[in-house]
């Protein structure tokens, strides 16, 4: 429909267009150092920003995190910007959302650990340009930001993006590691989203959509990239993160924090680690279900969409899919001691993101997954 066609008519000269369009004078580009020149955006906007007033910043860490939050606010500060360019993937972005609308206070880390943050008017237009397909980050209006390893999310519609652009070009030449974490993700998102208490008609239209595009496209993406397939995988993130925009996620995204926190291992990789037990652990329990709609039928849609005809068959079909994309699932291999870390882990769970999950899930629901890892 039109969704595709709009998103498909905006190419890199797009930029071009929206900077000159509205004559921004002044322009902060958030980008990660790797992925901004290993994608080639450089090139692109070597030539657009010749003319303009402009700064970079360049995020240090591997996850979004305060400290280099308020490094970054410290920064837009200074330069006071008409526009915002976040160039990257999910943490690039998410540190420019964040930045865009949180008052900043000497108290910040207390505010956001108890959700009495201020949020205040967008202060500058942002544009999302993602160097990943995964997250959906450019629509979705929450963002992550982690405070001594743990994962806080802050939510409200003023963090949705002004503008985004889906570039192809930009996101094809992405190493396989990050192909393929980026990519589960979005396929996670999708499922988790099908399985979500919140979830309604049109998160669902939107999940199954990215499913059918992602399963057709994955696995050549993660190793026979071209930009025909690149555009349909970042299509599907997209897709899903209109749909858990609407949602939220479940149980595999409340565990996948601490894997990132602690052991960095990237953010769609730490989800694939405990999807399939989570769907195992709904599905044998689905006589308790405290969801408003039928569950059976849910796992029937995404077993329909793969083509399978059981839940098992669904879990072996997604082993197959995490082996080709080489996205390792074995805690010893990962160097992860379970009976040793677990506690660590747990401790970093988001109860918020557990919440959604069909099955009400207990702390020792979850010690009995992580144990039965090791």
């Amino acid at each position: 429909g039109t969704l595709y066609k709009m998103i498909e008519n905006k190419s890199y000269k797009e930029i071009k267009k929206i900077i000159s369009e509205k004559s921004f004078k002044r322009i902060f580009i958030l980008t990660g150092k790797n992925s901004f020149y290993k994608s080639g955006a450089y090139k692109i906007f070597r030539n657009i920003l010749s003319s303009k007033n402009h700064l970079f910043y360049f995020k240090k860490s591997y996850y979004p995190e305060i400290k280099e939050l308020k490094r970054i606010n410290m920064k837009i500060n200074q330069f006071q910007p008409d526009l915002l360019i976040a160039v990257g993937g999910g943490s690039v972005i998410d540190y420019a959302k964040i930045a865009n609308v949180l008052k900043f206070s000497e108290n910040l880390e207390s505010q956001i650990k108890n959700s009495n943050y201020k949020l205040i008017k967008k202060r500058f237009n942002l544009l999302v340009i993602p160097t990943t397909a995964g997250s959906g980050a450019e629509v979705t209006s929450n963002a992550v930001i982690y405070i001594n390893k743990t994962k806080y999310s802050i939510e409200n519609k003023s963090i949705l993006p002004d503008e985004f652009l889906l570039i192809p070009e930009l996101i094809v030449g992405a190493s396989k590691k990050i192909k393929a974490s980026a990519g589960f993700d979005a396929i996670a998102q999708s499922i988790e989203s099908l399985l979500s208490l919140k979830s309604n008609e049109k998160s669902v239209y939107y999940a199954k959509k990215s499913l059918q595009i992602s399963f057709k496209n994955y696995i050549n993406f993660v190793n026979k990239p071209s930009l025909k397939n690149t555009f349909q995988m970042s299509l599907a993130a997209n897709l899903s993160g209109k749909a858990i925009n609407i949602s939220k996620t479940t149980a595999p995204h409340a565990l996948s924090y601490p894997f990132t926190a602690f052991f960095n291992i990237s953010h769609g990789h730490a989800v694939s680690l405990t999807l399939n037990d989570f769907l195992k652990f709904n599905y044998e329990n689905i006589d308790y279900s405290i969801s408003s709609f039928n569950l059976k039928k849910r796992y029937k849609i995404i077993e329909k969409i793969a083509g399978v005809d059981s839940t098992y068959e669904f879990l072996q079909y997604l082993n197959n899919i995490k082996k080709k994309a080489l996205l390792e699932t074995n805690f010893k291999k990962l160097g992860i001691n379970i009976k040793r870390e677990h506690n660590k882990i747990l401790s970093g769970v988001n109860l918020l993101r557990l919440k959604n999950n069909p099955i009400q899930i207990e702390k020792r629901d979850l010690y009995n997954i992580l144990l039965s890892k090791k």
